[in-house]
């Protein structure tokens, strides 16, 4: 069966940066199974296994645009560390949850410099020429279900 919109997908992958730097793997772990066309991962690897089968593999670059965007520096702001009230301190690399005009975001703080807090709404990948390694395990019909809530039901879904 071919991959194809509202089929179910499994692959395993391996995900590098421009230095070769393994940023993410599902080896030695579980596929990644998502429902293909349902916008459950980036576009450009999406597009890239429209069409393939099971057991095939391929090593596919997708550039920023087409993987968590181009970085953003209007996502950006200094904000007072009294933002972050009930949090005892505040440091880089935390990530928090803020209500936007867009609806709920993820934040993650990227400098304190003593009062101020620079934040970033930016994905930690924007920006980024990513480059995966994948094989695909198995490709198969969505149910009903899966189909109307728009992702994989599996032994941990709360439908």
């Amino acid at each position: 069966m071919q991959i194809a919109n509202n089929r179910v997908v499994s692959i395993n992958y391996t995900l590098k940066n421009d230095a070769g730097a393994i940023i993410d793997t599902s080896e030695g772990g579980e596929p990644l199974t998502y429902l293909h066309g349902a916008q459950n991962i980036i576009p450009g690897l999406e597009r890239a296994l429209d069409g393939k089968v099971a057991d095939d593999a391929l090593q596919v670059t997708i550039e920023a645009a087409d993987a968590y965007g181009e970085y953003n520096k209007e996502l950006t702001q200094v904000v007072p560390s009294e933002m972050f009230e009930g949090v005892d301190k505040v440091e880089p690399g935390m990530e928090f949850q803020a209500e936007t005009e867009h609806g709920v975001q993820v934040i993650r703080v990227a400098a304190v410099d003593g009062d101020n807090v620079t934040i970033d709404g930016n994905h930690p990948l924007a920006g980024e020429r990513l480059h995966f390694d994948v094989s695909v395990v198995e490709v198969r019909e969505a149910s009903e279900d899966e189909l109307a809530h728009g992702h994989v039901h599996g032994d941990d879904c709360c439908h």
